[in-house]
């Protein structure tokens, strides 16, 4: 789905590109429970709910503004298996069902909770983060390490045309870290 298609506002948003590796590497099935958490605008949980027939999504989010832009993007796109949980991870999400699947986009420091969280409510979920700084990087590798976990991490680096008098410019995008583990095996 095209990154304009979404109501945006100042709230960030996992960009298209980042969103196709991001939800192919979630391996999601017809009838996966996803955690959207750190929801922003709620494009990946919009996207996402696509696949998801008979499926659920969660989307998880603390900021007040992004919850709106949420629930504008969820009745734009007519996605009735997303529903928008208000609140701050990892807290929030105890009273939820167990989830399958979790995408993490962002957690305000809370990353290590809110993975033993994921993993106490299900020890076979597969996760998907995406992280753009370095320390977060170094954070979620520890994690892997200290908990033996087998991960795979893909360095995405996109870049997009942009007219500039006659010429078209490329323009870079932020390097993102998306990192992916555990789900079921075929």
């Amino acid at each position: 789905m095209r990154d304009e298609w979404f109501i945006r506002g100042k709230v960030p948003m996992t960009k298209e590109e980042i969103r196709a590796v991001s939800i192919q590497k979630l391996e999601l099935k017809k009838d996966s429970v996803l955690y959207d958490i750190g929801a922003g605008t709620g494009s990946v949980s919009v996207e996402a709910a696509g696949f998801l027939e008979d499926g659920k999504v969660y989307a998880i989010e603390k900021n007040p503004e992004a919850v709106s832009l949420i629930r504008q993007n969820v009745e734009k796109f007519h996605r009735t298996q997303v529903q928008v949980v208000e609140g701050k991870a990892p807290g929030v999400l105890t009273g939820l069902p167990v989830p399958s699947h979790a995408f993490l986009g962002g957690t305000a420091g809370e990353m290590e909770a809110v993975l033993d969280l994921l993993l106490e409510k299900n020890p076979k979920i597969r996760v998907v983060l995406n992280v753009i700084a370095l320390e977060s990087l170094g954070r979620i590798v520890g994690y892997l390490n200290c908990h033996k976990i087998d991960g795979e991490i893909v360095l995405v680096q996109t870049s997009k045309s942009r007219i500039l008098g006659e010429y078209h410019m490329m323009s870079g995008g932020n390097p993102v870290y998306v990192i992916a583990f555990g789900g079921e095996h075929r």
